[in-house]
C-alpha cells in the first residue's frame, strides 16, 4: 500500500486560520485610524468653506487677522498738530448748525509718520524750509478781496472746532492746537460763509482758482505764502476727514467753509474746503514787525 503524500505548509488548515486572523486585525486598525483622523464634531475641514469664513473674520495668525487693523486707535495725535499735542484726540463732530455758515468737525485720529529707513536719510519735501511756531495773526487772500484777522479757535466741550463768532462774520478763526502758519503738518482755518445779515468772509471761497495766492501773518513779522492746490465741495455725511485733516510733511493749509443747498432747520448740506501748500515765506520788513 502506497504511503500518503503529505500536505505542503502554506496548504494546511493551520496556516490559512493564522493568515485570515492577521487580514482581519490589520483592516480593523486602519480603520480605526482613519476614523480618528476623519474631522468630528467642533473641527473644521482644511479648505471648507466654514474654515474660509474663520479666516475672513480675521481669527488666524495671517494677514487680516489680529493686530492688522488699520482703524485709528484712541491716543493717536490729531492730523496736523505737534508731536506732542496738548490733548487727546477729538471725536468727529457733528455738521454746523443753521446759521452758522461753517463747518464745525475737528481733526480726526490720524496715524503718525513713518521713520526713514535704517541707513538712509529721509526727504525733505521739495519747496521752502517751514517755519518756526508763531502765532496766525491776519489772512490775505487778494483773489477775492480777503484782509481779515484771525483769531485762535480751540475745541469746546464736545470736543468739536467752533466757528468765530457770529456777530463778527469777517473774523476767521484758526485751529490754534494745530500747526501755525508755515509749521510742518496740516494747518486749518474756518470762516463764515454767510450770516443771517449777508455774505461773510469766506463768501468768495468756491471763487478760487488753482495756482492763486493765500497769506498767513504771523506775530512774529513774517509770512507765510500759500499757493492754491484744489477747491472741492463735499456733502456733511462723506466728509473725508483724512483726506482734509491727514497729517502731511510738507507745510499745508486748508480753509473751510459751508457749502451745498441750505436748509433753514438744518444749515447747509456741505463744506467748501480749499487745499494749499506753502510756496514762499516772506521775512519782517527792515525797522520792525508788520
Amino acid at each position: 500500500m502506497a504511503r500518503r503524500r503529505r500536505r505542503p505548509w502554506y496548504r494546511r488548515r493551520a496556516y490559512r486560520l493564522a493568515r485570515t486572523a492577521v487580514l482581519t486585525v490589520s483592516l480593523v486598525v486602519v480603520c480605526v485610524r482613519c476614523d480618528h483622523e476623519r474631522p468630528g464634531a467642533g473641527t473644521t475641514a482644511p479648505g471648507s468653506a466654514e474654515a474660509s469664513e474663520v479666516r475672513a473674520a480675521g481669527t488666524g495668525n495671517g494677514a487680516g487677522g489680529a493686530g492688522a487693523d488699520s482703524r485709528p486707535r484712541a491716543g493717536d495725535p490729531p492730523p496736523g498738530t505737534r508731536e506732542a499735542p496738548p490733548e487727546p484726540p477729538p471725536a468727529p463732530a457733528t455738521p454746523a448748525t443753521a446759521g452758522t455758515g461753517t463747518a464745525s468737525t475737528p481733526p480726526p485720529p490720524s496715524p503718525a509718520p513713518r521713520p526713514a529707513r535704517a541707513g538712509k536719510s529721509a526727504k525733505r519735501p521739495a519747496g521752502p524750509a517751514p517755519l518756526p511756531r508763531s502765532r496766525a495773526t491776519r489772512l490775505v487772500i487778494p483773489y477775492i478781496s480777503v484782509d481779515s484777522p484771525l483769531m485762535d479757535l480751540h475745541l469746546d466741550s464736545e470736543r468739536r472746532l467752533p466757528a468765530p463768532p457770529e456777530d463778527e462774520p469777517n473774523l476767521v478763526g484758526w485751529y490754534a492746537d494745530g500747526p501755525s502758519p508755515g509749521e510742518a503738518g496740516t494747518a486749518i482755518a474756518v470762516g463764515h460763509l454767510d450770516t443771517d445779515t449777508g455774505p461773510a468772509v469766506f463768501g468768495g471761497l468756491g471763487e478760487l482758482k488753482r495756482g492763486k495766492r493765500i497769506e498767513v501773518r504771523r506775530a512774529d513779522g513774517r509770512t507765510a505764502v500759500y499757493s492754491v492746490d484744489a477747491i472741492k465741495t463735499y456733502q456733511k455725511d462723506k466728509f473725508p476727514n483724512r483726506e482734509v485733516y491727514g497729517a502731511r510733511a510738507r507745510p499745508e493749509l486748508r480753509l473751510i467753509t459751508c457749502g451745498g443747498n441750505y436748509n433753514r432747520r438744518t444749515g447747509y448740506t456741505g463744506n467748501v474746503v480749499v487745499y494749499a501748500h506753502l510756496t514762499a515765506t516772506r521775512e519782517p520788513k527792515a525797522g520792525g514787525r508788520r
